[in-house]
């Protein structure tokens, strides 16, 4: 028979730090409301024909892409449909509040927030909007501009990305970590002792590309935590997913300039119609950012000799989808050539998607968690999933419960690591499950 070492869990509390995290994962949900019947019917596409990164730009333009829809299907996460597209958990979260991140009901249409208004930088190098959690970069000139853009993780409360001009000094492939004390310092807190140099590997937070800034010891890299794209929780430094830091690796020489900002409100235009889109800021700004934009949004309406719709501006305000929004047309009729919105048909296969092995009964597991409630469990497993490197997580029934089940490992040692990352990550208290014996 399989026998259970017991390391001590406490389901209750297993439960309730699930249900925090499972709260504080939906950004802005104190206006909670089902997206269920928010959208009609669309044109639908291949999903391949939605452009995810390099848009052309029009020398008065400065809003990109367009939004879409996309219907969900059993089993998948928010994360992993983020990734597909190239966002960002905090952009596809806030963009439909009241969806489960983990546990989206099967057949609901989420939007797909595919269409940005630039920031209000010169359009040179490399910018990063920090309020956003993206990144622009701009090739060309004013009669044909390119601009590609990618959604980052960025630095955590404690430990904030820096703003300011910057350039790139140097560029790497599979960089090794050498990890201040400061960080040293963090994890050895939380029993978690890294070694003061990592090579390069799964285990390297950096990824397998890293672009050096002129700010010393601040970088643009890779990530082995997909998950965190659209999340505060570097040590200050940018992560961008595996694949596209190895697009911006390939096209951003050395000496490009890099210039990052914290603009959560913006304005912008497109084929003769005024956008504004409005991320929820970091801190309070003290009004002065909203001051600015009410400022824009008035100079236009005395210029246009129209009347700007003021409740819809504060209704985007509030809300802060991240979404652009159409408010105003500077000529009569402009809205016509709006871009409208599309439905693109679900991947036969979501990029970078967690595969689950089979089970082996000759495998070391983990038991994460028994709770009575099945979604509750997939919750769990999810999350646990989508640990980086990858935890393997299902969930198995037993009796009225359902537990949580990780694995499978090949030997003790990669059982208890897997174990202490469950710990240190998402304190949870794991029990050892050794492998059943012939």
């Amino acid at each position: 028979m399989r026998r259970i070492i017991d390391l001590s869990i406490s389901f209750n509390a297993l439960y309730l730090i699930v249900l925090f995290l499972f709260i504080v994962s939906l950004h802005g949900c104190g206006s909670l409301k089902s997206i269920r019947g928010e959208f009609e019917s669309f044109p639908s596409y291949p999903e391949e024909k939605i452009e995810r990164h390099d848009f052309f730009v029009e020398k008065e333009d400065n809003v990109i892409g367009r939004l879409a829809v996309i219907r969900l299907k059993k089993g998948d996460t928010l994360p992993d449909i983020a990734r597909h597209f190239s966002l960002g958990i905090n952009a596809i979260s806030t963009a439909n509040p009241g969806v489960d991140v983990w546990v989206p009901e099967a057949g609901v249409r989420i939007i797909l927030p595919l269409s940005f208004i630039l920031p209000d930088t010169p359009r040179e190098g490399i910018v990063i909007n920090l309020a956003a959690m993206r990144l622009f970069q701009f090739k060309g000139n004013s009669k044909s501009l390119v601009v590609s853009t990618y959604p980052l993780g960025i630095g955590s409360v404690e430990r904030s990305t820096p703003m300011g001009e910057m350039y790139v000094v140097r560029k790497a492939i599979q960089p090794t970590w050498y990890v201040p004390a400061s960080i040293l310092k963090d994890h050895q807190k939380k029993g978690d002792y890294l070694p003061a140099v990592v090579p390069p590997g799964p285990q390297n937070p950096l990824g397998e590309y890293a672009l050096y800034l002129s700010k010393l010891t601040y970088l643009i890299h890779g990530t082995n935590k997909p998950s965190s794209i659209g999340l505060r929780a570097t040590n200050g430094c940018i992560r961008l997913y595996p694949e596209d830091v190895k697009k911006l690796y390939e096209n951003t020489p050395v000496n490009t300039p890099v210039f990052i900002v914290n603009q959560p409100y913006l304005i912008g235009q497109r084929n003769g119609v005024v956008y504004i889109e409005a991320h929820a800021p970091f801190e309070d700004l003290g009004g002065v950012e909203l001051e600015k934009i009410y400022a824009k949004l008035r100079n236009i309406e005395k210029k246009s000799g129209h009347t700007i719709d003021w409740s819809k501006v504060e209704e985007t305000l509030a809300e802060a989808r991240g979404i652009p929004i159409p408010i105003f047309e500077i000529h009569q009729g402009s809205a016509r050539r709006a871009a409208g919105i599309i439905e693109v048909n679900h991947p036969c296969e979501l990029y970078g998607r967690p595969q689950i092995p089979e089970l082996k009964m000759n495998a070391w597991y983990v038991l994460a968690g028994e709770v009575r409630d099945e979604i509750n469990a997939e919750r769990i497993a999810a999350m646990i999933n989508h640990q980086g490197p990858q935890i393997p997580a299902r969930v198995l029934s037993k009796g009225n419960n359902y537990r949580v089940i990780a694995g499978p490992f090949n030997n003790i040692s990669e059982a208890k690591n897997a174990t202490k990352r469950l710990k240190i990550d998402l304190e949870i208290e794991g029990i050892l499950i050794e492998p059943v014996r012939e």
